[in-house]
């Protein structure tokens, strides 16, 4: 069994690497590498695509990788199970419109859009722990709950078109999406890997997802 965590330079990854081969390393779920090489994500049983940054700069930078061809057939075609994390989840959408009109994946019908909090005085990023609210039992939340807190940092959020898309949210004037899925892609806005137990608990669970 092999994860791939797709390195596409959008940040650091070492976090992410750490905490995936440990939750792998304690159920059994095989192998995690970070990696740049399309043979290698062809090739694994699972798909990870973290992302830090811009929405724009992130498409361009993962369409420009050797990587997207063979995502997009792992994912699409061979059904594997894929987790986008942070702007990774935001790839996910049709469209994101940081900066400029971009295009996305398409898998979740939503949009991207700035978080506009109705508080003035919430200040954006939104920055820091969260608790999550549960909207549609999901495998990959076996053992999580509503109130359990979720790491986040972004400025940007995904606006949905197809609510039953959306798994989980948060509050932060207002309703911001924080877990998105269809079929064999589930996307976190949040970075599992520093949310302590709670995302500890999403990795081990998606790693051993079997959509």
């Amino acid at each position: 069994m092999l994860t791939a965590i797709i390195d596409y330079e959008s940040g650091n990854l070492h976090s992410a690497e750490k905490a995936f081969q440990r939750m792998a390393a304690e159920t059994g779920a095989g192998d995690v590498v970070v990696t740049s090489d399309a043979e290698t994500v062809a090739r694994a049983d699972r798909l990870v695509l973290p992302g830090d940054g811009a929405f724009p700069a992130c498409a361009a930078a993962l369409r420009a990788s050797g990587c997207f061809e063979a995502l997009v057939e792992a994912v699409e075609r061979k059904g594997r199970p894929f987790l986008g994390i942070c702007v990774g989840m935001q790839l996910m959408a049709r469209k994101g419109h940081e900066y400029a009109e971009t295009e996305g994946l398409g898998w979740i019908d939503g949009e991207v859009m700035h978080i506009a909090p109705t508080d003035p005085a919430l200040k954006v990023p939104h920055m820091g722990w969260n608790d999550l609210v549960i909207d549609t039992p999901h495998p990959v939340l076996e053992g999580v709950k509503t109130g359990d807190h979720a790491y986040f940092v972004h400025s940007y959020q995904m606006r949905m078109a197809d609510l039953s898309q959306r798994i989980a949210h948060v509050d932060y004037g207002g309703d911001v999406t924080a877990i998105v899925a269809r079929d064999n892609r589930i996307g976190f806005q949040f970075h599992p890997e520093k949310s302590s137990a709670a995302g500890l608990r999403m990795i081990a669970n998606f790693l051993s997802w079997a959509p």
